[in-house]
């Protein structure tokens, strides 16, 4: 994997395959959270098999751009497409390709691993889990997977946040969606588990699955592009600039905070 280099002064506004046509792309992304824009123009195409790094220091925008692709945030201006056609014309369809995992823990903590694992079956994939027995099959790979089949009968408030974190994207063995989007799905991780997941992306990729990833560690992503969310920061005129510098209370977009984006994981209930 490279790092992509401005040619010039003048940061790139859009990140486009190379060559293949687009499975997944959005087109002038504007996005505003509270009264700050969070980014803006922000353009990118994916094909099948490909995978993007989303890269920014804290509050530049990586989780927003995440949820704006999954369509849990609507963006102020532009628009997202799958396969050419607006995504916005059938946000459900959407949403059933869509694996989001973002920072928050979406473990119940009265139900068992396989009962958290089972539920997200029933959600995302209904139709695959016809019987109790199909569904039991899908937790049972999802739980193989991570190594986690001692602890299916305990309950996820007995959890240690790195099993809580591998129940979460044992979501993606049990219920395979086309589009994955992955918010530092990496965060409280071992080594084997990282490695696990590594696997895991480059199998769903070399099956033309499609990857956005958001990380603060190392991760093996072999050939993925990277997106600088600085790229995509609004840009300032001068008197622009002079007023955010004098008013101490007032914050441009690049600096927005985590802790700004208030309570939205835990309005979507993913706790």
């Amino acid at each position: 994997m490279s790092l992509h280099l401005p040619a010039d002064n003048s940061p790139p506004r859009s990140l486009h395959s190379d060559g293949a046509a687009a499975l997944f792309s959005g087109h002038g992304l504007r996005c505003i959270r509270g009264d700050r824009v969070v980014f803006s123009d922000l353009t990118f195409s994916c094909a099948a098999g490909e995978a993007i790094l989303l890269l920014g220091r804290n509050g530049s925008g990586k989780s927003s751009l995440l949820r704006v692709m999954g369509g849990l945030v609507q963006a102020a201006s532009g628009r997202l497409e799958w396969n050419g056609e607006a995504i916005s014309a059938d946000r459900e369809a959407h949403g059933l390709r869509c694996r989001y995992i973002g920072h928050a823990d979406a473990i119940k903590p009265v139900l068992t691993v396989a009962e958290n694992i089972a539920f997200w079956v029933r959600l995302w994939a209904p139709e695959a889990v016809p019987t109790a027995a199909a569904l039991t099959a899908c937790v049972e790979h999802a739980l193989d997977r991570f190594s986690m089949a001692r602890l299916a009968d305990v309950p996820g408030r007995f959890l240690s946040a790195g099993q809580k974190r591998r129940v979460n994207l044992a979501r993606l063995f049990a219920a395979p969606g086309t589009l994955w989007l992955l918010d530092e799905p990496t965060t409280a991780l071992d080594k084997a588990s990282i490695a696990v997941l590594e696997q895991a992306i480059a199998d769903h990729r070399a099956a033309g699955g499609v990857v956005v990833l958001s990380t603060h560690t190392d991760v093996i992503l072999p050939d993925a592009r990277i997106m600088y969310m600085e790229d995509f920061a609004p840009r300032l005129n001068a008197v622009d600039a002079q007023w955010l510098g004098d008013e101490g209370d007032t914050k441009p977009a690049s600096a927005v905070e985590d802790d700004d984006l208030i309570g939205w994981d835990s309005l979507r209930g993913d706790h």
